[in-house]
């Protein structure tokens, strides 16, 4: 009964989700004023609720009830504590994700797997629709990034501690989603809580020409976690950091206290309007990790998938479009420009990249789209420019 109870609760915080909240904050709200609910009842019900918003747009014609019940059996590999909630008509629950979706698909002849992201036209080219909408079914695992020097360490504390992982790299761990880190490996100083795709920025990072007096602007910094990677890989750079948000500013500094950048300027920049100056020092380096729709990363937040209207990529990509011009003028010859989103559409990355060309242009070094959905992931975009000395904007 208490997992039909679980399932109960699930539905009733669905239908009273508005979307306007983030979901965990959404449910951490319904939690604190329902202390009834324990540990483990506020596991599975969370599960049900981030099951039912990773179906997305498909199946929207089934009352809430029965697309959670489908939500269940398509992210979930056995029926396990489930089984309560199905009948003998659901009789070929599979380990295979691909087995699962072909049930339904014979279940209810209206499912079709590119609805749960329905935007197929949209998309950044060479992304594989049917595989990129089924990885919404499934939550990405855990990542981290293995700071300078503590290679050994970090191993050696998993291991001892019989902590599951995959080594992807030298310095990229992969881990279950749910793995306890937080009392063993010490967060920002010797690991890096960083996507498999954000940590392949370093692959552009290793291609510039760095100098012991290189100045790189992050832009649009946000957590810093772009510019952790920066001195990670470049060493000897010298940070300026800005965004919009002063908030985000001073969590940012804080947060590079505990990673040990002491060296570095900062200040609040709203960069949809144009600015004179950003520091008295030639910058060589333009880090734009602009604000985007984030279409790379909801299976991590698959209520935005849910919610979202098509209009608001035009709305991000003019947003794009405002904070390279106003960037890129900083740029000095020989300077790098690298653009990156967290986003899949191609309104945000190819079409940008071919804007910035047009406009300005400069010489393009390196471009991908960094597809994580294979790799239990998110999925980003990259390029990386050149101003060229020879050349003339």
């Amino acid at each position: 009964m208490r997992f039909q109870s679980y399932f109960n609760t699930a539905v009733i915080l669905i239908k009273e989700y508005d979307g306007i909240i983030p979901l965990t904050h959404f449910l951490k709200q319904y939690f604190s004023q329902h202390k009834k609910h324990g540990s483990k009842d506020r596991k599975y019900i969370t599960h049900l609720c981030y099951c039912y918003y990773r179906l997305g747009h498909s199946l929207n014609e089934l009352s809430i009830e029965e697309k959670l019940r489908t939500a269940i059996y398509l992210c979930n590999d056995s029926a396990g504590e489930w089984n309560i909630l199905f009948d003998e008509t659901w009789n070929n629950w599979s380990a295979e994700i691909y087995e699962r979706i072909s049930f339904i698909q014979t279940k209810y002849r209206t499912f079709s797997i590119q609805d749960i992201f329905p935007w197929k036209d949209e998309l950044s080219e060479n992304i594989d629709t049917i595989v990129f909408a089924a990885s919404h079914l499934i939550q990405p695992d855990l990542f981290l990034r293995i700071r300078p020097n503590h290679e050994e360490t970090v191993i050696e504390k998993l291991q001892t501690n019989k902590i599951a992982f995959q080594q992807l790299s030298s310095t990229c761990l992969e881990l279950p989603n749910a793995s306890k880190i937080d009392d063993i490996l010490s967060i920002d100083e010797e690991v890096v809580v960083q996507d498999y795709s954000s940590q392949r920025i370093a692959e552009f990072l290793s291609i510039v020409n760095c100098q012991p007096s290189t100045q790189l602007w992050d832009c649009c910094a946000a957590s810093g976690g772009k510019s952790i990677l920066a001195v990670d890989v470049l060493q000897n750079v010298q940070l300026t950091v800005t965004d919009v948000r002063a908030s985000i500013l001073q969590n940012l500094k804080q947060r590079f206290t505990k990673v040990g950048i002491k060296k570095y300027d900062s200040f609040v920049v709203d960069l949809v309007k144009p600015i004179n100056q950003i520091t008295n020092r030639p910058i060589n380096i333009i880090l734009c990790d602009v604000p985007c729709t984030g279409s790379g990363t909801w299976s991590r937040t698959p209520e935005q998938l849910f919610s979202f209207s098509e209009e608001k990529i035009n709305e991000y990509a003019a947003l794009q479009k405002k904070i390279i011009n106003n960037t890129i003028p900083h740029l000095p010859k020989d300077g790098y420009f690298l653009y990156i989103t967290c986003s899949v559409f191609k309104k945000e990355n190819e079409e940008a990249v071919e804007f910035i060309k047009k406009t300005f242009h400069l010489e393009l070094i390196k471009m991908e789209c960094l597809k994580g959905y294979s790799q239990k992931a998110d999925s980003m975009f990259a390029a990386l420019f050149k101003k060229d000395s020879n050349r003339h904007a």
